[in-house]
């Protein structure tokens, strides 16, 4: 499907031919702005086999639709199934550079506004960082992609880390991508978009999933966790930590099925390597085993 398709079926033409903008930053999909009879829209146009990364369309659009109940997503304003485009209000505000999202103050506007998502009505569908890894091995496998040698020994540690944390204390409605350019502040409110990965999970591999993408240092970390839960004991920094492991394994693997797939202009070798790299790397740092003992407490998480 088109933008120009959209358009038709949205019936934009009938105000006059619209404004079209491609939106940057996106890696999986196109994305455009669409300034169509005094509204503004942006039109999320999904990228070939996406299924494959284990988006399911239908089950995006009902997560956005609660998420914007919860006042953390934009609002959706059509669906157009069967071809997966999500149709919703742009947001007019900014992105934000890597540095701002390193500052105490913006982390606690990310506290708040992932617990207004945690705490909404219940997503559908579950999400696991460690089944989309499987999912991904033999998506990636199945079409010749090739893993770095020490690939089997990383996927081994981490079903250490699966017997500790594959057990939330309770599914919430979580984001579970985090990245930088999902990220939207208007001023006033800190947005969240791009909802593809969104299930019932565990809030611990959303604040994870957000410290590896910001590379937060155990300072922040600690920030983080304090402005969301009102402290930051051993055991949650433990489940931080380590589900920061897993999150970039996912990615990495993530990356694999993109290499095979992808009709992007974009170098997903490339960005697998760094997060297989960072992967190996926490895993052989000489504290995963006191961090997997302290997650194990039940006396001292959230």
């Amino acid at each position: 499907m088109t933008i120009d398709d959209v358009i038709e079926r949205m019936g934009w033409e009938r105000a006059g031919r619209p404004t079209v903008a491609l939106l940057g930053g996106g890696i999986t999909n196109l994305n455009y702005r669409v300034d169509a009879g005094g509204q503004a829209y942006v039109v999320r146009i999904p990228g070939r086999d996406s299924a494959l990364l284990g988006i399911d369309r239908a089950r995006e659009h009902a997560c956005a639709v609660t998420a914007h109940e919860s006042g953390v997503a934009p609002e959706v304003v059509a669906y157009l199934a069967p071809e997966g485009v999500l149709i919703t209000r742009f947001i007019d505000g900014r992105g934000l550079a890597e540095a701002e999202m390193r500052q105490a103050g913006m982390i606690g506007r990310v506290a708040h506004a992932l617990r207004r998502c945690h705490g909404g009505r219940p997503f559908p569908g579950t999400f696991s960082p460690f089944h989309a890894v499987r999912e991904y091995l033999a998506a990636a496998g199945a079409r010749g992609a090739r893993l770095p040698e020490r690939f089997d020994w990383m996927l081994e540690q981490v079903e250490r880390l699966e017997t500790v944390l594959g057990r939330p204390g309770a599914s919430r409605p979580c984001h579970n991508d985090l990245l930088l350019g999902n990220f939207i502040d208007d001023g006033k409110r800190l947005w969240i978009v791009d909802w593809e990965y969104a299930a019932m999970g565990d809030v611990f591999f959303d604040l994870g999933n957000f410290a590896a993408h910001h590379e937060l240092p155990e300072a922040l970390e600690r920030t983080l966790l304090a402005a969301y839960f009102g402290e930051a004991g051993p055991a949650m920094m433990a489940r931080l930590r380590l589900m920061r492991i897993v999150s970039d394994l996912r990615e990495a693997m993530w990356a694999m099925v993109q290499v095979a797939i992808s009709a992007l202009d974009y170098d997903f070798r490339a960005y697998g390597r760094k997060h297989f790299d960072r992967c190996a790397a926490a895993l052989r740092d000489p504290r995963l085993p006191a961090w997997l003992a302290e997650a194990a407490d039940p006396t001292g998480g959230a």
